[in-house]
């Protein structure tokens, strides 16, 4: 096996995993983009939360901004890596290295370390004079798309790539686990952004769903600016009472729209 602790591996290593989260981020956010926009554009059409429609100078400025994020946690990964083959993590490979069921379990514990961490951070990024460093080339998209799901300034990136080598360096996990979260992040932030809510209609009151975030509860983020700061769910937004109190309509309106609409067809 490489050192990866060597310039050459390590630089390989990150090149070979910027290839992997720049792809992947491309492939989901196209994917999503090209379904919900294009192929059923028609369609989503009564779902769009968007006020304006995201033009080329926004596409271009972050899908800029989207590979420099890709590059940073390519970065990441590599060191992460080097902590992994010094034994400072405790990512596992083997599969009966720990129970089965241990494997979700270990998903979900790494979920709410990540959510806690980041609505706490995100609540920081909006101090005014921290959110003019760090976090307004993120909202510089007043209207998302699934192409803003990495869009953010670098400073804004290493604070969110560091959380997850933080993590495992206490929480043992198999390493398809890790791989796992990683997609999910993936998709989870593109539906945030994508512009289009893609849940079913009063999934907001479902058991699981109203724990679960979507685009219309980060979209009105991106408008009003003080409310909805969770990343997976919405428990730190309702205990800390940060979820906006236009959410709950704004989804039935738009859900409902789709569901008279599909009746008619």
């Amino acid at each position: 096996m490489p050192d990866f602790s060597s310039l050459p591996f390590f630089l390989l290593a990150a090149l070979v995993m910027f290839l992997v989260v720049v792809g992947r981020y491309i492939a989901i956010a196209a994917l999503f983009q090209f379904w919900f926009y294009r192929f059923r554009g028609e369609k989503w059409k009564s779902r769009n939360l968007g006020k304006k429609k995201v033009d080329k100078n926004q596409f271009y400025r972050e899908l800029k901004w989207s590979a420099i994020t890709s590059l940073i946690f390519a970065f990441a990964g590599a060191f992460t890596a080097i902590l992994w083959q010094k034994g400072y993590t405790r990512i596992y490979m083997g599969l009966n290295d720990y129970p089965l069921w241990y494997l979700p379990l270990s998903l979900l514990i790494s979920l709410l370390i990540h959510e806690t961490y980041y609505y706490w951070l995100h609540r920081w990024m909006h101090q005014p004079m921290v959110f003019k460093l760090l976090h307004k080339v993120h909202h510089d998209s007043s209207t998302t798309s699934a192409w803003t799901a990495f869009s953010f300034h670098p400073l804004e990136g290493v604070l969110q790539a560091i959380i997850l080598p933080l993590t495992i360096m206490f929480v043992p996990m198999h390493v398809y686990v890790l791989l796992f979260q990683l997609t999910l992040m993936t998709f989870s932030s593109v539906i945030n952004h994508l512009e289009i809510e893609t849940y079913p209609a009063n999934f907001h009151r479902h058991f699981i769903g109203r724990w679960l975030i979507g685009a219309t509860h980060h979209s009105l983020h991106h408008k009003q600016f003080k409310y909805n700061f969770g990343l997976y769910f919405t428990f730190w937004d309702k205990w800390k009472k940060t979820e906006s109190p236009r959410f709950a309509s704004l989804f039935e309106e738009k859900t409902n729209v789709f569901a008279r609409d599909n009746r008619k067809e």
